[in-house]
C-alpha cells in the first residue's frame, strides 16, 4: 500500500490507519460500541471504547435529545387534587 500510494497522488497511509479510519465511519454512522467492538473483533467493547471514546463528543447532547423527544407536554400535573 505504501508504494502504491505515491502513484495515486496520495500520502503513503498504514493499515492500521485504515482500521481506525473504518472504526472513526461506523462510529460517525451511528453504530454503537459493541457493534463495531464485534466487527474489529476487540475482545472486550472496554477496548474499543478506551480506544475511540473520544470520537463520541456529543453524546450526551445525543442522549439528552432523545429523552426529551419521549416526554409529553402535560398541562395538568400528576399531582393534582382537581376532578378530572
Amino acid at each position: 500500500m505504501k508504494q502504491n500510494a505515491p502513484a495515486a497522488g496520495l500520502d503513503p497511509i498504514r493499515l492500521h490507519d485504515l482500521r481506525h479510519s473504518h472504526a472513526s465511519m461506523l462510529i460517525d454512522m451511528g453504530f454503537d460500541a459493541l457493534e463495531i467492538s464485534e466487527r474489529l473483533g476487540h475482545e472486550s467493547v472496554k477496548t474499543t471504547l478506551d480506544t475511540y471514546s473520544h470520537l463520541y463528543p456529543d453524546k450526551n447532547k445525543k442522549l439528552a435529545g432523545a429523552l426529551n423527544k419521549l416526554r409529553r407536554p402535560s398541562t395538568s400535573s400528576i399531582y393534582s387534587t382537581e376532578s378530572p
